[in-house]
């Protein structure tokens, strides 16, 4: 006879987490404070790094410094934002969802459900991302809207989400809208079964991901451990800071495929190129001092 399922020690804290308790209330408590604690605090390490010269080599735009009022302006306007407009969109998540079947209770999915749903989530955020923000460009949208986000041509970490309203939520609306999709399409129009609906707690793990990706890409730290050094295909700080920089192309946030496709990163390459051919300049100049100061 097969043995009932044991929950274990975090789905046992889960459950006791709503039992007598608004789903509702709980779920967007724990999701705002945890979306608090993950976006200030991977920010941290950047703001510690900023205090290391050893690592001002990994700048990208080291000519350009931020002060501690660009930083305290920067907390003042996210706040705004996280607490008037990104809130609702994670309290009102919850009884959506649930309308259209999402599984808030234990137990939790297994990891072989839950990286391919990340992966899913990632490509159709990145896909919606890339389109929104081109057309954030546009110059109305860009006049009275995205300008704001493009305050810091030197963008550091908590800037990610230094925007305007209107922005934060469409924005917004794709870290969620794949999600849901992708909940649609296999539950009501494939119908894979319930091992494969979405869960609440795939949902806060995708906002932990999404977070420190965003965070990261507005990092201007470019390390030899960044993660595109090892996933060609990442785009990370090293690809978005050209976007602050020079307020054009790169526009998509995790991948690099949409704007090589779509052209979009024709000024970026070109940069890297000069960058690359300065440095082997600057190299053998220096190489050419040394042999010149042997041969003294």
């Amino acid at each position: 006879m097969e043995q009932p399922y044991q929950l274990n020690w975090f789905e046992i804290v889960w459950e006791s987490m709503y039992k007598g308790r608004n789903p509702m209330l709980v779920t967007g408590v724990f999701a705002f404070a945890i979306h608090e604690v993950i976006y200030f605090g991977r920010f941290l390490p950047f703001l510690l790094a900023d205090q290391i010269p050893q690592l001002r080599q990994y700048k990208l735009q080291p000519h350009k410094r931020n002060s501690g009022l660009d930083y305290w302006k920067c907390t003042k306007r996210v706040l705004y934002c996280h607490l008037l407009f990104e809130s609702p969109l994670i309290f009102f998540f919850h009884p959506g969802a649930t309308l259209l079947g999402m599984r808030i209770s234990a137990p939790f999915p297994s990891w072989y459900q839950i990286i391919p749903q990340l992966v899913v989530f990632l490509i159709l955020e990145d896909f919606y991302h890339y389109h929104v923000h081109r057309f954030m460009h546009t110059p109305f949208m860009y006049r009275y809207v995205h300008r704001i986000h493009h305050e810091y041509a030197a963008p550091f970490g908590i800037a990610a989400e230094y925007a305007h309203p209107i922005e934060t939520l469409i924005l917004g609306f794709g870290t969620i809208g794949g999600p849901l999709a992708y909940h649609i399409t296999t539950h009501f129009i494939l119908q894979w079964g319930p091992d494969w609906d979405l869960h609440m707690t795939t949902m806060i793990l995708w906002m932990i991901l999404r977070l420190h990706q965003v965070v990261d890409a507005h990092s201007g730290y470019d390390f030899p451990w960044s993660l595109h050094h090892w996933l060609p295909f990442w785009a990370g700080a090293e690809h978005h800071d050209y976007h602050h920089q020079s307020y054009v192309g790169n526009y998509a946030s995790s991948f690099r495929w949409w704007d090589y496709l779509f052209g979009t990163d024709i000024k970026y390459r070109a940069y890297r190129r000069q960058q690359r051919e300065r440095i082997r300049q600057q190299q053998q100049q220096n190489s050419g001092a040394i042999r010149t100061g042997d041969a003294a």
